[in-house]
């Protein structure tokens, strides 16, 4: 009995190591940037290089874990989903409907957006209050057609 547990114990720790083999060999890709996003002021600009581009855009830096699994298959699978919701790389002429915009504000200014797990991974992308306030305004002005709505709601 002990030898097949063992025997167990080897196969899997080989599957393992087959599936790191896997991951340090998986290439990911970044598309070319076809449209940015004019940012209404470089802050902002900077808030959201800091805070979402990695998986918002197609300017990823993937890390060394993201070359391991199961990290790999999490990490590409985030990204994926990000830039389908939202990708400031292939930015819309026409952006963006009042919804998306209200979305965007709200996930933001509550905290849901960076992800928990990747500000603990990244400690750079953590926004404080005030930031996730100038982003938000900054998102809010640069995706509708003037920030004048807006601006009233600041003097208020």
């Amino acid at each position: 009995m002990k030898k097949y547990g063992v025997a167990v114990l080897g196969f899997l720790i080989l599957g393992f190591l087959g599936m790191q083999f896997s991951a340090f060999t998986h290439e990911f890709d970044n598309p070319p940037i076809s449209n940015e996003p004019e940012w209404p002021d470089a802050y902002t600009a900077g808030l959201a290089r800091r805070a979402c581009y990695d998986c918002h855009s197609n300017e990823t830096h993937w890390p060394w874990y993201a070359y391991t699994w199961p990290m790999g298959s999490t990490i590409e699978y985030d990204v994926e989903t990000g830039r389908e919701v939202l990708n400031f790389s292939e930015w819309p002429s026409d952006c963006c409907s009042d919804k998306l915009v209200e979305q965007m504000a709200i996930v933001v200014n509550n905290g849901e957006m960076p992800l928990p797990y990747y500000e603990a991974l990244h400690p750079e992308a953590q926004l404080t209050f005030a930031e996730r306030g100038r982003l938000t305004n900054g998102l809010l002005k640069m995706m509708t057609q003037s920030g004048d709505a807006l601006d009233k709601e600041d003097q208020e």
